[in-house]
């Protein structure tokens, strides 16, 4: 079977990247993103490239090289899926916030209106695609939808989960730890469409990185490494808590931990909890479909990380509002990164939105700057929440474009995002300009400690005992 065509339904932070590889990869290939946004599309295609949407490391040198060659954006989904024989959903996904399973299960809403449009303009066999993060068994119903159309047109369905992490995206489609391809390998036509996506990956992927699967397989793949990761990040954050109380340092226990080769270092980071639009996502989602199978007890276990992260972001907000002296009203503090991660503009989920939240709701004024995030989302993101209303979060929060004045004034700065710029700043010229005590509430463990504290700073980092650490400095400076 070979492709000429690929349609993909939906141009976020999935779809957007991984069809640039992919065009880039395959001259050969017309390769088409479509979304019903039309301010997106037309940021996909704006003149600059480095305007487009998303930002990712590379990503904008990628679409340079193949838009308008064989990448193409565009409003008009029906002849997109009209003319492709391999469509990619990759719409959002997200918890729904209504009805049965409000709060824990995907909203499915857009994969069965892409199903339909899909149905309702098929004129040739389709091979569809699940690219967005799904619960077991979505394919039976795609199939439903689709087969119930009466058109005699035949579908495909197949499982590739995208498996990228923001920030490191365009490194991760162009070298991938492995490709997951499932689909109905009990039969010709099935097998055969699975060969014609491995086909397009082996372009560039090694054959020993690609892995295929029947459909259920892959489609609980991704919710379970999701789960598996989040669980190691929430499993390091409880052990935060302990070393703050002990002396010890999270990341020497980290590193131990890291060097037996049966548990690894990676996702072993201590921080002030996790992100982004996946892991809450997928395991809220794992959660609600463990207890529809009565499952409570593995429902229990899953649900205790989410528990845990949600935690952390909490116990970091009360700890800045002890240690400014039990209260935070008419304070200025210093919010440094919104995004979820650094090297992304994508601020779903961030730590940062629930701290500042939470010092709002204490009368604080928060003053926040990131190098990537526009003014607009991070107004948008606070209104999201619905905890108080528009004027009063424009009241008492600001959005700085410089740094240094966003930390004027300010009685103690949180770091909430781990931007390598942040530690390369003049922290001399904004303590001077700081109120004293000027306090530093590390929640990436970005700063040097000894640096901040010589310069002056009260800091506090997660996992770290700082107090035992300025006890230590001060008896050595007596003797």
């Amino acid at each position: 079977m070979e492709i000429k065509n690929i349609c993909c339904i939906g141009a976020g932070y999935v779809g957007g990247p991984t069809m640039a590889v992919i065009a880039q990869k395959c001259p050969d290939i017309k390769v088409t993103v479509v979304d019903i946004n039309e301010k997106r599309i037309a940021a996909w295609n704006d003149d600059n490239v480095n305007n487009i949407p998303i930002y990712e490391p590379g990503l904008a040198q990628i679409v340079s090289e193949a838009r308008g060659r064989n990448l193409f954006f565009s409003t008009d989904v029906d002849a997109a899926i009209d003319k492709a024989e391999m469509i990619f959903i990759s719409v959002n996904t997200p918890t729904k916030t209504y009805g049965i399973g409000k709060g824990m299960a995907a909203d499915l809403k857009w994969i069965e209106l892409c199903a339909r449009q899909i149905a309702s303009v098929a004129k040739n066999d389709k091979i569809i695609i699940e690219k967005s993060t799904l619960p077991v068994r979505t394919a039976a119903a795609l199939k439903d939808i689709l087969y119930n159309t009466g058109n005699g047109v035949k579908y495909q369905i197949l499982s590739n989960p995208e498996f990228l992490a923001e920030g490191t995206a365009v490194k991760d489609l162009l070298n991938p730890d492995r490709v997951l391809v499932g689909g109905d390998i009990d039969t010709e036509e099935g097998r055969q469409a699975v060969k014609a996506l491995c086909d397009v990956y082996r372009r560039w992927v090694p054959d020993n990185h690609i892995l295929t699967t029947n459909v259920w397989s892959s489609e609980l793949s991704k919710l379970t490494a999701n789960a598996f990761l989040a669980q190691r990040v929430s499993s390091i954050n409880a052990m935060s808590q302990l070393c703050e109380k002990t002396g010890a340092d999270v990341n020497e226990v980290a590193k131990a931990l890291g060097m037996d080769s049966r548990i690894g270092s990676k996702f072993l980071k201590s921080s002030v909890g996790f992100g982004g639009s996946c892991f809450q996502k997928d395991i809220l989602n794992l959660v609600y479909i463990a207890k529809s199978f009565g499952l409570n007890e593995v429902a229990d276990y899953w649900e205790q990380v989410i528990i845990m992260n949600d935690h952390q972001k909490r116990r970091f907000a009360d700890n800045i509002i002890k240690t400014l002296f039990n209260t935070v009203s008419g304070k200025k503090i210093a919010v440094l990164g919104w995004a979820f991660k650094k090297d992304t503009n994508d601020t779903r989920e961030s730590a940062a939105i629930y701290v500042a939240d939470h010092l709002l709701n204490e009368e604080a004024e928060v003053a926040v700057y990131d190098p990537k995030v526009e003014e607009a989302q991070i107004y948008s993101d606070l209104n999201y929440l619905g905890t108080r209303s528009k004027e009063a979060n424009r009241k008492n929060s600001q959005v700085y474009s410089d740094p240094y004045e966003a930390c004027k004034d300010a009685h103690a700065i949180a770091v909430l995002t781990e931007w390598e710029e942040f530690a390369t700043y003049d922290w001399e010229k904004i303590y001077d300009n700081m109120l004293k005590p000027a306090f530093i509430f590390d929640g990436r463990d970005l700063l040097d400690i000894q640096k901040m504290m010589k310069i002056g700073f009260i800091i506090k980092s997660i996992g770290k005992p700082t107090e035992l650490k300025v006890l230590a400095d001060s008896t050595a400076l007596a003797s």
